[in-house]
């Protein structure tokens, strides 16, 4: 989509930053409430993200849940989306390299700070899926060389001034169209990268199974691991109730002497990080983004295409 850049993205701009020094007048919590009260209008007021939601949830589940049910994780994923555009705006001036333990509880991460440690590079991926960007904020916070791989948003002024708080931690972020000589870098030079892995890359994608559905996947995650012989370390940041907390852990460590031995070493690693991806929403289905189309593009001569909801 085109970058916006003239007098009425400014003024959008200057818009959101009033609506910050507002939100930032109030508690953390107050502001989670709001944004969930917003969140029952959206699911009224919005039928065709509510359905799809629903569709997605039943496409992922099948006959697990009853209706009743299906309906209410897809809720509830509109109210996560909703508390996290208030976690996008306060993680930076909430949480710092002396408080952190307030607001964030660390599950399994010993065996990943170790790879990280050893600085001779790592791919870091997640999913929409709880807070997608702390586990990343949080790790450059710490002093670990950390690039994200973003897609910019299309106001330029919002998106130079997103880009410069998370820099301001030390969280690197690059756009991903032509990324991949800046990616290079980084691995080279024993960093780690950062990409958000559910999402969606078109017909000639790598098609893994999501859900027991086929879904297309990028190449180049498995390509650059493979190329650089990084290990792959795939986590998640889930919330922990309606609060400003959160659990951040590690899922899954996929290491290069595993896809060694492997005959077909790409859609391997493509569908291994995808299971462990899929494996932390099955643990909290209310907090992944079940309006993102993630089964859009469908293999080619697919016999059965699954009934996907506009």
């Amino acid at each position: 989509m085109k970058s916006k850049d003239g007098t009425g993205s400014w003024l959008v701009y200057a818009l959101v930053r009033c609506v910050l020094v507002v939100l930032r007048c109030f508690p953390v919590n107050w502001n989670l409430r709001t944004a969930r009260a917003f969140a029952n209008i959206w699911w009224f007021m919005i039928p065709r993200h509510r359905n799809r939601a629903i569709g997605h949830v039943r496409l992922a589940f099948g006959n697990k849940y009853s209706d009743k049910e299906v309906e209410q994780i897809a809720k509830s994923s509109l109210k996560q989306l909703a508390m996290f555009a208030i976690d996008f705006v306060t993680v930076p001036h909430l949480i710092n390299e002396y408080n952190w333990k307030r607001y964030v509880h660390l599950n399994n991460m010993d065996s990943a700070l170790r790879v990280l440690l050893e600085e001779k590079g790592a791919m870091l991926l997640t999913g929409h899926f709880g807070n997608w960007e702390l586990a990343g904020y949080l790790l450059a916070m710490f002093g670990f060389d950390i690039t994200a791989i973003m897609r910019p948003l299309d106001n330029v002024y919002l998106n130079q001034y997103v880009v410069k708080m998370r820099q301001k931690k030390g969280l690197e972020l690059v756009d991903k169209k032509g990324a991949t000589q800046f990616a290079e870098q980084v691995l080279r030079r024993g960093g780690s990268l950062g990409f958000i892995a559910d999402q969606n890359a078109g017909s000639k994608g790598q098609f893994v199974d999501f859900f027991d559905v086929p879904a297309s996947a990028y190449k180049s995650i498995g390509l650059l691991a493979m190329i650089h012989d990084v290990p792959i370390i795939v986590g998640y940041a889930t919330r922990v109730g309606h609060a400003f907390k959160f659990e951040v852990g590690v899922e899954r460590i996929i290491m290069p002497s595993e896809w060694k031995s492997q005959k077909k070493p790409l859609p391997w690693i493509t569908q291994e990080y995808t299971r462990a991806i899929e494996s932390a929403i099955r643990r909290a289905p209310d907090q992944y983004l079940w309006i993102h189309r993630r089964w859009k593009s469908r293999p080619r001569k697919e016999v059965n295409p699954p009934p996907l909801p506009a």
